[in-house]
């Protein structure tokens, strides 16, 4: 059964995740908000929200290595698995934001929540404070970004939205927090569950099994676009996912059941494998065909997750 409520609890979460992403772009059209803001903001705290959920159910729960490694594992299939099977499929060009801005603060969250974990093993409510205050800060600099570089601006968000029906937006919101709660939910409990049926922790399932099924939502767009030959897909996106993981996620969490860490290979393995996988992306970026992810770089990236999922189960 565990195997089921895990199954049941991804596809909750997908169905949450669409339709609070609809109702949250709806009601912010309706409220007059540039598609851009809307983009940068809503957009990218609506996707967060499943990730949220999981962590903060399983904090509340006592399993604080869930929230964490679902966390991390995610930050790593992102790159990892996500991007490494799209640049397999289309090649990306890397535009100069990457490593002018995105990268450089990636690594700073990424750093700061190693910092945090690994001064007092635990992420304060504090620290959550600090991480949610450095979004919103990252969140402006990105807005004021876009404004003066048009071609920065989002195209994710659906004018049409603008036009649904108070009843529809407000019944998009009620589904979509209901699917998003019973998934997080069921997913969880089957974790705990399938995890001591395999006789692993809790954290291995969660920066494996767990961190993908929150990441498929972005695995299949990116798989979609790339076979489609769109631009929908770029390394700013999984980048900008990767920070509202760590800022947002960890950060809410943290602020409402700060989060201990129980398993010692969280931070003498993962987070070391989520830092060394976004630091190997400048000199992809650059070696040897510089501003392109090509598809060797793409089965490299892909090589490298298939080995951490590999070492988490074997160790």
């Amino acid at each position: 059964m565990s195997v089921v409520y895990i199954i049941l609890g991804f596809i909750l979460l997908v169905i949450g995740g669409e339709f609070l992403v609809r109702s949250s772009v709806a009601i912010s059209l309706k409220l007059k908000l540039s598609r851009m803001v809307i983009g940068l903001t809503v957009v990218s705290f609506a996707t967060s929200a499943p990730e949220l959920l999981v962590s903060l159910q399983a904090a509340l729960e006592g399993f604080s290595d869930i929230s964490l490694g679902n966390v991390i594992g995610s930050n790593i299939a992102n790159i990892g698995l996500v991007l490494g099977i799209t640049a397999m499929i289309s090649p990306l060009t890397i535009d100069r934001e990457f490593y002018r801005f995105n990268w450089p603060i990636m690594m700073l969250f990424s750093l700061a929540l190693f910092y945090f974990l690994s001064s007092e093993y635990v992420l304060s409510r504090l620290e959550g404070i600090v991480l949610v205050c450095a979004i919103v800060l990252y969140l402006v600099l990105l807005i004021r970004r876009a404004r003066r570089k048009p071609e920065l601006q989002p195209d994710e968000v659906d004018p049409d939205l603008k036009v649904a029906s108070g009843f529809k937006t407000i019944l998009w919101l009620i589904i979509g927090g209901a699917a998003l709660y019973f998934g997080s939910e069921l997913l969880v409990s089957g974790a705990v569950d399938l995890a001591s049926a395999l006789g692993v922790s809790e954290r291995v399932i969660s920066v494996t099994m767990i961190a993908v099924g929150t990441s498929v939502p972005e695995l299949a767009a990116s798989v979609i676009a790339a076979m489609k030959q769109e631009k929908a897909i770029s390394l700013g996106n999984l980048i900008g996912s990767n920070i509202f993981n760590i800022a947002s996620v960890l950060g809410i969490t943290a602020i409402i059941q700060p989060i201990a860490v129980k398993s010692e290979a969280i931070l003498t393995s993962d987070i070391f494998w989520m830092i060394g996988i976004a630091f190997i992306l400048i000199p992809l970026a650059f070696l040897p065909q510089r501003y392109s992810m090509s598809r060797w770089k793409g089965f490299l990236l892909f090589a490298g997750y298939a080995v951490f999922v590999s070492l988490a189960f074997i160790n």
